[in-house]
């Protein structure tokens, strides 16, 4: 373990952010990352708990507590302690494929389940995560190691997200030959451009690339499989096939007024800006732009916030997010206890710099939009919302959220961006290759398993578990990887 007095003795400490009002005027990441003598103190709160619910991965009341990847978490929090940082390295690899993205922009649930932060604060496991992981990028421990041997079995990945990604990196660690094929004209998916620069600069996605192309994994862009590449020329040249292509099919909001111009799905509000961003600095001028725009945006989660910050750095004029349900307790309820993953309110960095800039919190709750209103040249110019009630249906006990009669509002809007989640597969790609769907339109399978109902093709990630978190992306990635291998080679020694 850490020092046996670690966690009395230091005090919780995480990178230092860049004030709101300065790092608006760029894209960039801004924190500033611990000294490594202050992240061995961090390593030394690590007590080693009995029963390391950080590393967990359960599901408890239908939430994930603890890591999902199964990250020996105490392990190398004590070698980070003792300052044995190529062993640290070591053991972060054994479980994750890309420490470099999820000490990015994972939402610890490694912390939310750590004993320490029961009845006061978490160890810092992301931190010390980003403190490994960089180092062994400077001392070059996370070089790129080709494997020695291969097997002659080829593998197509569809999709560059998360999960294709670490389907690809441990099949070429297995000595398979993979190709990754990818639609857009960078390697990433999600990573790429579904998450915001100032979260994940794109430069640390470039790296590990690098990396994973020395290695032998051959990357494919700007083909899109299903259209412009036949499945049946893949059935042909691969010996198996990973659809890993996410659930991009955004949620849309269906209400009079819908056909206003001025309306965008948030996917591809961010995904402009940040292709713009990386092409010309913006300088192009094809992205959707909130300069001088009342913005509103209907959606919480990440996704909403992440519009909320992109839109302030564009120079919006205002922002207001519309969340349908009630606000989160500042602090756990009684029917929330740890180790659950803790339901309360959280003000993430968008919400913070709308506030420093507008000097009030952007979210409005228990609100949706029941009318989109236009101009006489159609264009968007506001909104009418109604408030919103839980009921509970007397056919299923179920509780939903009602309309308040004569709760209706307007207010004024120009730009408006849906953030209301993804509801799963594009019809075209599954269409290709004949796989069946659930009746959440992910793809099917069996329990437990990621092969599909067609011979020889396997599924991961959003594609098959639905829209999720990057740490959940990269276990099913991994999890196909050991069952593609398997059906290749009669037995694996990947692990999950």
């Amino acid at each position: 373990m850490g020092k046996p007095t670690g966690f009395m003795d230091y005090k919780r400490q995480t990178a230092e952010a860049v004030s709101p009002k300065e790092r608006i005027r760029n894209f960039h990441e801004f924190h500033t990352p611990l000294s490594q003598e202050e992240q061995q103190k961090q390593g030394a709160r690590c007590m080693a708990c009995g029963v390391p619910f950080c590393q967990s991965g359960m599901t408890l009341s239908g939430m994930t507590s603890g890591c999902p990847l199964h990250n020996l978490v105490p392990e190398w929090n004590d070698l980070v302690y003792t300052g044995n940082w190529q062993q640290a390295y070591n053991r972060l690899k054994k479980t994750n494929n890309f420490p470099e993205f999820t000490a990015r922009v994972c939402p610890a649930l490694c912390e939310a389940a750590c004993t320490c932060g029961h009845y006061g604060d978490a160890v810092s496991v992301k931190e010390n995560e980003f403190g490994i992981i960089e180092h062994a990028y400077a001392q070059g421990f996370a070089a790129a190691k080709p494997p020695k041997v291969r097997t002659g079995k080829k593998v197509a990945v569809i999709g560059s997200g998360p999960a294709g990604l670490a389907a690809a990196d441990q099949l070429n660690k297995r000595g398979h030959q993979v190709t990754v094929y990818e639609r857009d004209d960078r390697v990433g998916g999600l990573l790429m451009y579904g998450i915001p620069n100032m979260k994940l600069e794109k430069h640390i996605i470039d790296r590990k690339v690098a990396v994973m192309k020395e290695e032998g994994v051959e990357f494919i862009t700007g083909v899109n499989v299903g259209k412009d590449v036949k499945a049946a020329k893949l059935f042909k040249e691969y010996d198996r096939i990973v659809l890993a292509c996410g659930a991009k099919n955004p949620r849309d909001i269906k209400a009079p007024g819908r056909d206003a111009k001025g309306i965008y799905f948030a996917v591809d509000f961010l995904s402009a800006t940040t292709k713009s961003l990386l092409d010309s600095e913006l300088k192009d001028n094809k992205y959707i732009s909130a300069k001088g725009k009342k913005v509103v945006i209907i959606g919480g989660g990440d996704t909403g916030n992440d519009c909320v910050g992109t839109a302030i750095r564009h120079g919006a004029s205002s922002v207001t997010q519309l969340e349908m349900m009630p606000k989160a307790p500042d602090t756990r309820a009684e029917d929330n206890p740890w180790p659950q993953w803790p339901k309360v309110c959280k003000t993430d960095y968008g919400q913070e710099e709308a506030i420093a800039m507008f000097g009030h919190d952007p979210r409005i709750y228990q609100t949706t939009v029941k009318e989109f209103l236009k101009d006489k040249n159609g264009n968007l110019c506001g909104l009418t919302t109604v408030k919103l009630e839980g009921k509970k249906d007397e056919k299923t006990g179920r509780m939903t959220m009602a309309e308040v009669a004569g709760s209706e509002h307007k207010m004024e809007a120009d730009l408006v961006l849906i953030a209301a989640g993804f509801l799963g597969t594009e019809k075209y790609v599954a269409d290709a290759f004949g796989v069946a769907l659930d009746e959440r339109t992910n793809v099917k399978t069996e329990a437990e398993h990621f092969e599909t109902n067609v011979k020889n093709v396997f599924t991961a990630g959003d594609m098959h578990k639905g829209q999720s978190l990057v740490v959940w992306a990269i276990r099913e990635g991994r999890e196909v990887a050991r069952e593609v291998d398997i059906s290749l080679m009669g037995y694996t020694n990947l692990k999950a």
